[in-house]
Order: C-alpha cells, then structure tokens, then sequence
C-alpha cells in the first residue's frame, strides 16, 4: 500500500512501515513542511497515497469526505510522545488489513477504529 507521513509523524516511521511491505513516502521529501492540510492533501491524492496523520483537522469529513481522497488515517493515541505514536501506529499496522481502507476516513483510537466508507456518505446524503 501507498502510504504518506504528515510531517506531525516521526520519520522513523518510515522505515518500520516499509518492512511491513508498504510504499512509504513522508512529506518532508515532498517539501511539505509547513504547508496547509489542503496543499498536503493534494499531494497524497495526486500521489495515490493514504495519508497517516495526527491532524485532526483531517477528521472534518466536509473537508475530506470518503471517496474524494485515497484514504486519510487520524491516529488519535493516549500518549504524543514520539515512541508511543510509534507503536500506537505499528500495531494498528500489524492488526488490521490497511488495504481494505482505500478512500475511507479512518479515526484510530485506543481500543478502536472507526471507519468512515464512501457508500455511509453518499447514503447519508440521500437521508
């Protein structure tokens, strides 16, 4: 899977993401940093990546609606330090099947994911 790190992520991620076999891109190397959520997800979209992010901003589903993106991940753990973010991420990696979170809104938190796929919106709309 096509991945993009949102520069709120270690870099370090990069490497432990890449032997679970995903492609991995940050946005550091994209010369991202600093840049609005917009301009970032425009790239994750033009680069066909799933965008990882601590960003809440990317949880506004008028935003980012599903199906409008490749897919957005807000990882939401207990603890910000970076070793903790680290792991919180890795193990969601290792006990979920990522690839079936193509265009979905995906908000992780302890214990849970809630996931957010483009048919509830498009239903939703039609309510």
């Amino acid at each position: 899977m096509k991945l993009k790190l949102d520069e709120n992520l270690s870099r370090h991620l990069k490497g432990t993401l890449s032997l679970l076999r995903h492609d991995v891109a940050t946005t550091a190397e994209a010369g991202l940093l600093s840049r609005t959520d917009t301009e970032v997800a425009a790239a994750a979209k033009s680069e066909d990546r799933l965008l990882l992010t601590l960003d809440v901003e990317f949880g506004n589903l008028t935003q980012y609606p599903p199906g409008s993106h490749p897919g957005i991940i807000l990882f939401r753990p207990r603890s910000l330090g970076p070793l903790a973010v680290n792991k919180f991420i890795e193990d969601f990696f290792l006990h979920s099947t990522v690839d079936s979170l193509t265009g979905c809104d995906v908000v992780v938190d302890p214990g849970r994911a809630r996931v957010r796929w483009a048919e509830q919106s498009a239903a939703k709309g039609q309510e």
